[in-house]
C-alpha cells in the first residue's frame, strides 16, 4: 500500500495525516458536521461513520482502535524485539501477536464498512473502496471533500441534538405531606456527550392518590420512577412527607415500595418463607422476629394469600404471583408505592381485582403510582395521571399532570390509549404532537 510507504518515515507520516485531516475536514463541512473532528484520529472515523449513518460501525472502530493502541504500547514497553526478552516470554509474545493481528484485521474490516457507508453518502460505486485498500483512506476523503461534484445524498441528523420543547420554568412547591417531584434533569454520557433522558418535570401528589403513569415506549417512565425512588438519582429534589429521599435515603428507602415487572421470588420456596425473607430485607434490622412474622401474615391476609401460605411459589397462579410480588413490598407499609406493569399477563377480571387491591392501599393514605399498558379497563380506579412523552430532542418530558377528567379535556380524547397516540412520534404510529402539548401544559400551569 502507498500509505505504508509514506508512513515509513516522519515526513510521509505528516503528509498522510495532513491529507486525511484536510479531506475529512471538507467532508464534515459538506455534511454539516463540526469540521474540527477531522483533527483527531479515531474520533474522526467515528464522526465519518455518523455522516454515513453507520454509527454502530464507528463505535466498534473506535473501540478496536483503542485496544490496538494498547497492545502496541504493551509491545513497546515489554520490548519483544529483544531476543533475550522474546525467549523468556515466548508464550506471552505469541498471544500478544495473535491479539494484535486479530485487532488489525477487525480495524481494517470496520474501516471498509465505514467507507462503504461513505460511498452511499456520496452516491458512488463501492469500487471506490479499492482506493482505501491500495492507496489509503486519505485518497477518497480528499477527492470527496475537495471535488465540488461530490455532494452528500443525505444529511445525518441526530435528533438528540435538538433542543426540544421549551423549558417551562415551573417549580413544584414542597409539601409537608405527599410527594413533591422537582426533576431538573436526568442525564447520561453517550460517547463523551451528555444526553438528556429526562428534563423539567415538576409535580405534587397528594396522600391517598392512585396515579397512572402514562407514556409511549421510550418516553422515560422507568427512568422517571427510578429517579423518584432514588435508585438512579437525577439532578432533582424529591420530597416525601417533608423529607428528602435523596438526602435521607438510608431512612427513606423503607418508606418506598417498588414492584418491578419481573417477580423476584424463588420458585422452590413457600409463600410464607418468601414473605419472611422479604421482611428481613424490607424491614429495619432492629424489628423483632415475632413482629416480622406478624407483618408477613398481615400482608398475606391483605392480598388474600393466607390460604396458600404453605404452597410453593412455582405452584401459584399468575394472579397469585403478582399479588405476592406486591405483598413482598407492602410488608414495610410504604408511604409511596410504585408498580411497573403489575397487571401484565393478566386477564381483565384478574387485572381488575389486582388494581382494586392497589386502590385499597391508596385509600389508607398512601401514594400509589402505577405503570400499565392497559389503563382504560381500570381507569375509574385512578385519581390522577402523569403523562410523559419524548420531545423533538428525544428527551422524556412532562406533558400533563392532573385528574383523569382534566386529561381527557386537555388532550381532547376520551381514552388513555388514544392520548398516548396523540403524543407518540409519527414513526411510532402517533400524531407527533409531544412538543405542542408539553408547551401547552406549561402555559396552563402559568395561568
Amino acid at each position: 500500500m502507498l500509505e505504508s510507504f509514506f508512513s515509513s518515515n516522519i515526513v510521509g507520516f505528516v503528509v498522510i495525516w495532513v491529507l486525511t485531516a484536510a479531506g475529512a475536514w471538507m467532508v464534515f463541512s459538506k455534511s454539516k458536521r463540526p469540521a474540527w473532528y477531522a483533527l483527531i484520529p479515531g474520533i474522526r472515523e467515528y464522526q465519518l461513520s455518523k455522516c454515513a449513518d453507520r454509527e454502530n460501525d464507528g463505535r466498534m472502530y473506535l473501540l478496536i482502535s483503542g485496544l490496538l493502541y494498547v497492545t502496541r504500547l504493551l509491545d513497546l514497553l515489554i520490548d519483544f524485539g529483544d531476543p533475550v526478552v522474546l525467549e523468556r516470554h515466548l508464550f506471552g509474545a505469541s498471544v500478544l501477536l495473535l491479539v494484535m493481528l486479530s485487532l488489525m484485521i477487525a480495524d481494517f474490516v470496520y474501516t471498509i464498512r465505514i467507507f462503504s457507508g461513505l460511498c452511499d453518502l456520496f452516491g458512488v460505486r463501492k469500487s471506490w473502496i479499492w482506493l482505501v485498500v491500495l492507496v489509503g483512506d486519505f485518497c477518497p476523503l480528499v477527492l470527496w471533500g475537495f471535488i465540488k461534484k461530490f455532494q452528500p445524498k443525505f444529511i445525518y441528523v441526530d435528533e438528540r441534538d435538538n433542543e426540544g420543547a421549551a423549558i417551562s420554568g415551573i417549580t413544584a412547591k414542597a409539601m409537608d405531606t405527599g410527594l413533591t417531584v422537582n426533576i431538573e434533569e436526568r442525564t447520561a454520557t453517550d460517547f463523551f456527550k451528555k444526553r438528556y433522558l429526562l428534563r423539567d418535570i415538576h409535580l405534587n401528589i397528594e396522600p391517598g392518590h392512585m396515579v397512572l403513569l402514562l407514556g409511549g415506549s421510550g418516553a422515560g417512565k422507568t427512568t422517571f420512577v427510578n429517579a423518584v425512588n432514588g435508585y438512579e438519582k437525577a439532578k432533582a429534589n424529591i420530597i416525601l412527607n417533608g423529607t428528602s429521599i435523596y438526602d435521607e435515603y438510608g431512612k427513606m428507602k423503607y418508606k418506598i415500595g417498588f414492584v418491578p415487572q419481573q417477580d423476584l421470588m424463588r420458585g422452590n420456596d413457600t409463600v410464607l418463607r418468601t414473605m419472611l425473607d422479604s421482611a428481613k430485607l424490607r424491614l429495619p434490622a432492629n424489628i423483632p422476629v415475632k413482629e416480622r412474622r406478624k407483618r408477613a401474615m398481615e400482608a398475606l391476609a391483605f392480598f388474600g394469600l393466607e390460604p396458600v401460605k404453605d404452597k410453593l411459589c412455582d405452584k401459584l397462579s399468575g394472579g397469585q404471583r403478582k399479588r405476592l410480588s406486591i405483598a413482598m413490598e407492602y410488608i414495610s407499609k410504604p408511604d409511596l408505592f410504585i408498580l411497573d406493569e403489575p397487571d401484565s399477563g393478566l386477564d381483565g377480571v384478574m387485572a381488575r381485582e389486582l388494581m382494586e387491591g392497589l386502590r385499597k392501599i391508596a385509600d389508607q393514605g398512601k401514594i400509589v403510582i402505577v405503570i400499565t399498558h392497559s389503563p382504560d379497563r381500570v381507569i375509574d380506579l385512578f385519581d390522577d395521571v402523569i403523562v410523559l412523552a419524548k420531545d423533538s430532542g428525544l428527551t422524556g418530558r412532562l406533558t400533563f399532570f392532573g385528574s383523569i377528567e382534566k386529561a381527557k379535556k386537555f388532550f381532547e380524547r376520551e381514552e388513555m390509549e388514544k392520548i398516548v397516540l396523540r403524543i407518540n412520534r409519527k414513526e411510532e404510529g402517533g400524531e407527533g404532537l409531544a412538543d405542542q402539548f408539553i408547551e401547552k401544559y406549561a402555559e396552563v400551569c402559568h395561568e
